[in-house]
């Protein structure tokens, strides 16, 4: 025979003496000595009676008590603990609580030792800071869907492309990183979303890049002595990046051999040793006019503290009215191998710093090709130099 349910009715219970009294359906109602007054659920469970707080009175209401009740009953009679299963909800829902600018940041703290220079130029972050925190940042990842990130990221998906796709990848990353923490999320939100927002329509430009038969004229003119024009010449003269250039230490230099740390090297993916520039007696010759600007073994240092910054070229050559940009420089000295000598590709790209070859072809290939690329760079800093367009000619 069923037990007799609601027996109760919410008029009585505020003039109810202490005691416990029943409701049916295993639901009671608890008035303290001290006036106050709780429910609670009595259950048994594997032979072992439990009693489940279901809150105070008059807070929570009779009607609510019921509905709780019957909602806990219903996890009993699936042979769970009511008390342990709503421990374990209360601490899913913690977790799940965490929010998207908390995550992002763990993220990031997490793959700094992936990132050039620990990620202190902030580019990995600036993309999530800039365009995705800022509207979803307070919102807790495990609501986060595939509408919300259309949203945020459709005014710029196609003014911004670039921008953009870095964000979503950026994203994507946290995403993952959130689920790896045990919360629980979409991981497939980033690529919904790409697909409400469509094929962007803008196609990534090139950085401009001045055509190496003029880079002599530019390398010419930059002849004021200052440090700007100090850090172009040598970024010309050994065709790196704006980053390990800025950041050069007089420590790296050997005689003619720059060494740059293998953490400074971008675009150099399975390679973890440190990459060796052959100097030509005219960047040692920049590097002695640089000398005097050094502080705390920087040669480019900044004003008042650090290195000059990743626009100090840039600033420079846009005051000329120019369009290209400092990394160019890269562009223009491949295409001055490509046309005018007959330089082996293996040589050519890793003058640039690009890795070389699958990874079972450079574990038996350990050289730099350090003696072909001192001539190659001796020539090419001939020719920006001094105007001299000899073709150079290397053996594989």
């Amino acid at each position: 025979m069923a037990r007799p349910r609601h027996k109760l009715t919410s008029a009585e219970l505020r003039s109810k003496t202490p005691g416990k009294y029943s409701d049916g359906g295993g639901l009671w109602f608890h008035r303290r000595h001290d006036g106050g007054a709780q429910w609670f659920l009595r259950y048994t469970l594997f032979g072992i009676r439990h009693e489940m707080g279901l809150g105070s009175f008059p807070t929570v209401s009779l009607k609510d008590a019921r509905q709780e009740a019957e909602k806990w009953c219903a996890v009993v009679r699936e042979g769970k603990d009511a008390i342990k299963e709503r421990e374990r909800q209360r601490r899913q829902a913690e977790r799940n609580m965490f929010v998207l600018a908390d995550v992002a940041s763990d993220a990031f703290e997490s793959r700094k030792a992936e990132l050039k220079g620990d990620g202190k130029a902030g580019r990995w972050f600036s993309p999530l800071e800039h365009h995705i925190l800022p509207r979803l940042g307070k919102m807790p990842v495990a609501q986060i869907d595939q509408r919300d990130i259309r949203d945020t990221l459709a005014p710029i998906w196609h003014t911004k492309a670039d921008t953009a796709r870095k964000a979503m990848n950026r994203l994507s990353i946290v995403m993952r990183h959130a689920a790896a923490l045990g919360l629980h999320v979409d991981l497939q939100a980033t690529d919904k979303a790409k697909a409400l927002l469509g094929k962007q329509r803008h196609t990534a430009a090139n950085i401009p890049a001045l055509n190496w038969r003029d880079v002599p004229a530019f390398y010419q003119s930059l002849n004021g002595g200052t440090l700007s024009e100090l850090a172009l010449r040598l970024l010309i003269l050994t065709a790196v990046r704006s980053f390990p250039l800025r950041n050069i230490n007089l420590d790296q230099i050997d005689n003619d051999i720059w060494t740059i740390p293998a953490e400074a090297m971008k675009g150099r993916r399975g390679a973890t040793s440190d990459f060796r520039v052959p100097l030509s007696i005219e960047a040692q010759k920049v590097i002695a006019e640089a000398k005097p600007f050094a502080r705390d073994g920087f040669l480019f240092s900044g004003v008042r503290k650090g290195v000059i910054s990743d626009m100090t070229m840039s600033k420079f050559m846009e005051r000329r009215g120019m369009a290209e940009r400092p990394h160019g420089f890269r562009s223009s000295f491949r295409d001055w191998v490509a046309e005018t000598t007959n330089t082996p590709h293996d040589v050519a790209e890793t003058a640039l710093g690009h890795v070389v070859g699958g990874s079972v072809e450079r574990s038996y290939r350990r050289t730099d090709f350090i003696e072909q690329r001192r001539v190659l760079m001796e020539r090419w800093a001939a020719q920006v130099s001094q105007s001299r367009a000899d073709i150079v000619v290397l053996n594989g």
